[in-house]
This record gives structure tokens, C-alpha cells and sequence, in this order.
């Protein structure tokens, strides 16, 4: 009556390039992943414009700074090299932005766990259904074992199964990005010809580092999405038959002239 909405909060939002979600998440996992790579917490979050600035920020300060090298080098045990390659200019300026990324990753998911539990008992109900002239959305079922092997073949195309499309065409083109910058077909190509002295020289490690993180992130996130559109799927289902089919206990009307006592 007085215009606001009928729901205080929702646990779900269906569009043509997604479904945005509320679950339970663990908020260690959350920060691990913020920690691996600044950005991805955030985009496991679904807050997707400020995980791409971020993501791009560690690209660029990364790379200026050479963390990467410097981490490499640090792991074989050659710190003088490692030293030389860090410049400290760029590394300051890193540090900040990287403790803030784990922290308000942890932080948020924790709020948005309340949030989740609250909207859950609200139990408001849920749309099944998207259309647009651009693509269609609808809640169905999605196996999580396909997600994860179609991850592992294509990268992005697991998110793209589970239909989070600006994650899955960002993942795809991300990925492809950094294997062409390291250098990854062309070592490939030496080391199956047995040059492997080559191979190791053309590999850009600086950019390859990236990838752990990178596949890490995309395998996990992947399946978790489907498991947790499953889950969302079921309570959508659930929310309609119960609005919809009626308790099987409830007396039925009796044929004209029968008795209740018969």
C-alpha cells in the first residue's frame, strides 16, 4: 500500500547473465582465495565490479613490482636475484591493498551469511524464470561433476554450464591471456620435440605464476556454483508446492449421501 516491497530481503536474483545468489559460504575459504589472487574473493562474492578492478590492480602492480619472479626465486633459494628483481616502490604500494582485499572478503561473506540466514527464514519467493532479449535464465538442475570436467577441458566453459556468464566469458579470456603471455604453447611445443633447455628459457614465469591461482580458483568455483543453484532450485520447488498442492491429510468432501461414520 505504501509502496514498499512485499520481501525484506531475497535470496536470489535471476537475469539474463546470471543468478545472483545468497548462501552459506565458508568465510576462510573466501579469504584464502582473496589472498591467492586480490580480487577473486570478491568475485566468488558475485561483486563483480569491484573484483575486476581489483584483479586488474594485482595484474598491474604485480607485474611492475615482479612479486611473481621474486617469489620464484625466493623458492630455489637465490634471495640475492629475488632482491634485485622486487622494486620496492610498486612492492609499498601492494601491501595495503593486498591485507584490505583478505580482510573485507572475510568480513563480507561473514555479513552476507546473516543476511543469507535471515532471508532464508523470510522464505520469500523465488523467480523460476528469465526472459530477455538476450538469453534465457531458468532454475534447473545442473550436475557438479559436469561442471568441474568441463572446467578442466576449457576453462570458463564450467561457469558458462551453470550460466554465470560474466564470469565464465572473463575466465575464458583471462586464461587464454596468461598462457599467451607465458609463453606455455611454445614450451609445450619444445618439450615434446625433447629441447627442454629451451623450453624453460622461452617460459615466462613472471606470468606463468598466475595460473595455480587462476585453475585453482575456476575448478572450485565452478562446482560450488552448481551444487549451490541445485540447492536453490530445490527450495524454489519446495516454496511452489507448498503454496500450490494442498496437505494430504486435509479431509476431502463426502459423496452426497454418505455418511462420516461409514
Amino acid at each position: 500500500m505504501n509502496g514498499q516491497p512485499s520481501e525484506r530481503r531475497s535470496r536470489a536474483y535471476l537475469s539474463a547473465l546470471g543468478t545472483t545468489q545468497l548462501h552459506l559460504r565458508n568465510p576462510w575459504i573466501i579469504a584464502f582465495f582473496s589472498f591467492s589472487f586480490p580480487g577473486f574473493g570478491y568475485l566468488m562474492l558475485e561483486r563483480y565490479l569491484v573484483a575486476f578492478i581489483f584483479i586488474g590492480w594485482e595484474v598491474f602492480i604485480n607485474t611492475k613490482s615482479n612479486i611473481n619472479a621474486g617469489i620464484l626465486y625466493t623458492l630455489l633459494g637465490d634471495f640475492e636475484r629475488a632482491k634485485q628483481l622486487l622494486d620496492e616502490r610498486w612492492l609499498i604500494l601492494y601491501v595495503s591493498i593486498y591485507l584490505y582485499n583478505i580482510w573485507d572478503s572475510y568480513r563480507l561473506t561473514v555479513d552476507l551469511n546473516k543476511q543469507y540466514l535471515l532471508a532464508d527464514r523470510e522464505d520469500t519467493p523465488l523467480r523460476a524464470f528469465k526472459f530477455a532479449s538476450t538469453d534465457i535464465n531458468f532454475l534447473d538442475k545442473k550436475n557438479p561433476v559436469l561442471a568441474l570436467v568441463w572446467s578442466v577441458l576449457a576453462p570458463g566453459v564450467g561457469h558458462l554450464y551453470v550460466h554465470k556468464v560474466i564470469t565464465g566469458f572473463f575466465i575464458f579470456g583471462a586464461t587464454i591471456s596468461l598462457i599467451v603471455m607465458s609463453n606455455i604453447p611454445l614450451a609445450i611445443q619444445y618439450t615434446a620435440t625433447g629441447h627442454f633447455e629451451l623450453a624453460k628459457k622461452v617460459l615466462n614465469m613472471q606470468w606463468t605464476l598466475y595460473l595455480p591461482s587462476m585453475f585453482a580458483f575456476i575448478y572450485y568455483d565452478a562446482y560450488i556454483s552448481a551444487v549451490e543453484l541445485n540447492k536453490l532450485f530445490e527450495k524454489e520447488q519446495s516454496k511452489y508446492l507448498r503454496q500450490r498442492y494442498q496437505d494430504p491429510a486435509f479431509p476431502m468432501p463426502l459423496p452426497d449421501g454418505e455418511s462420516p461414520c461409514t
